[in-house]
């Protein structure tokens, strides 16, 4: 089996014959899986053993960080031919992680044809469906017949990247229908395109956001959707393959950013990197906690005087905020794949606020009677105190929870800025603040 457990497995010169036959008779995607996990130093003896049409498949399934180290340890011209064979979607995603002086020396390398097709995409916006189109798609004029377009196919669109769907233009270019490869096979050769073509195009705009582009193909089950200019014409196409990196890019942002982990973190990232990631959320969480403790700060004599207000607090603080991360999870999950809209916060504020009644009733009674336990007899009137803070926190929670990502949305921000520690950190100043407010008066009620 080629594919294990090779982090700590060296290469075997004795074996490279073998090594390089197992390689070239692999799945491109599982050969780079296999040389991702090889030690440093021998990705690049690895990456050597392929041939060449075996390299070029590989090389686009190798992290930026992995492609980088190849490209440092080839030599230009097997650099140029790899770099030339990338789709110009996958070629745009590696200029973005190289370093502008390699970025300059690969362009240079490419043919004019390819380096205007990798201009175009980089000279969109990151996030958006220019920045992720790729320019290789089926092109069919409006005047063909069924036959001349299989024709035009065969001789023309070989290296293509989807061929299941071809896109009808006019003289100038702009989008005017798209007909699928079934149509073509199952149609008679003289029949005229214009006459079996779709003119109920479903396409986006450069500019339309990328999660938007996902939601649009998961929508409507497609394969590949066209990509138009403000001028209704044709530059590009978003596939299938496409989608699934973008799912799994915003997937992974939102549950990061959720967390309070900056970029993206992959599992195996160096300690520097991890480092990197999570501190500046981690220090920024210490800088909001002040205000949390600035909450408790003048109420020290209060704990002093009810030392059972020291085992409260905790689960206080914890229960309203896996309530807060609860709700916060499920809406901009929700937003995120398009369940809810800005427009429908009222409805989700009505049935988290429904739920949260039973959650906080559950969790103030249960904090009530843990309060009753640990209490000495004269001062069990703490527990009421806890269980109507804790109903209060709860109900708060949930309606923080649903109201300030669907706000972020309508102001186009990323929802997934409310992290869990800044909501949770906000509520517990919330909850101590009144819980020992109110304690305090309680003890001036029984003085």
């Amino acid at each position: 089996m080629l594919i294990q457990d090779v982090r700590n497995s060296p290469i075997d010169i004795a074996d490279l014959n073998q090594l390089k036959l197992d390689l070239n008779g692999t799945q491109p995607v599982d050969v780079g899986e296999y040389i991702t996990q090889l030690p440093k130093q021998q990705r690049a003896i690895a990456f050597r053993l392929l041939n060449k049409h075996q390299a070029i498949d590989v090389f686009e399934y190798l992290p930026s960080e992995v492609q980088e180290e190849i490209i440092n340890s080839l030599h230009d011209v097997q650099v140029a031919q790899i770099v030339e064979a990338m789709s110009p979607d996958e070629r745009a995603e590696l200029f973005d992680e190289l370093p502008a002086g390699v970025v300059k020396r690969l362009l240079q390398e490419l043919s004019p044809e390819q380096r205007q097709a990798t201009a175009t995409i980089l000279g969109y916006a990151e996030g958006t469906a220019g920045r992720v189109m790729t320019t290789e798609y089926v092109l069919l004029r409006d005047g063909l017949t069924v036959g001349e377009a299989l024709s035009k196919i065969r001789r023309q669109d070989e290296d293509k990247e989807t061929i299941y769907y071809a896109y009808v233009t006019d003289d100038n270019r702009k989008l005017v229908s798209v007909v699928s490869l079934r149509q073509l096979l199952f149609t008679f050769p003289d029949v005229l395109i214009r006459d079996i073509a779709s003119d109920r195009v479903i396409k986006v705009r450069t500019e339309t956001p990328q999660e938007e582009v996902a939601r649009i193909m998961k929508r409507y089950d497609l394969i590949a959707v066209p990509v138009v200019d403000r001028e209704e014409r044709l530059v590009g196409i978003v596939t299938i393959d496409d989608v699934v990196d973008i799912l799994e890019e915003e997937a992974t942002e939102d549950i990061q950013k959720l967390a309070g982990v900056s970029g993206d973190e992959a599992a195996l990232s160096s300690p520097q990197v991890t480092l990197r990631k999570r501190l500046p959320w981690l220090l920024g969480n210490i800088a909001l906690y002040i205000g949390a403790a600035s909450a408790i700060s003048p109420f020290q004599r209060v704990i002093a005087q009810v030392p059972v207000l020291a085992i409260i607090m905790p689960i206080l603080a914890n229960s309203s905020g896996n309530v807060a991360f609860q709700v916060v999870s499920v809406t901009v999950r929700g937003l995120g794949v398009g369940e809810v809209t800005p427009n429908d916060t009222i409805p989700l504020l009505r049935k988290e606020i429904l739920a949260g009644v039973g959650t906080a009733i559950a969790l103030g009674m249960a904090l009530g009677g843990l309060s009753l336990i640990w209490s000495p007899p004269h001062e069990r009137w703490v527990s009421i105190v806890a269980g109507l803070v804790m109903v209060v926190n709860v109900l708060l929670a949930a309606s923080l929870g649903t109201v300030l990502p669907m706000t972020l949305k309508r102001l186009n921000l990323d929802p997934a800025l409310i992290s869990g520690p800044l909501l949770t950190t906000t509520l517990d100043a919330i909850g101590f603040f009144t819980f020992l407010s109110m304690i305090s008066v309680a003890l001036q009620v029984f003085r």
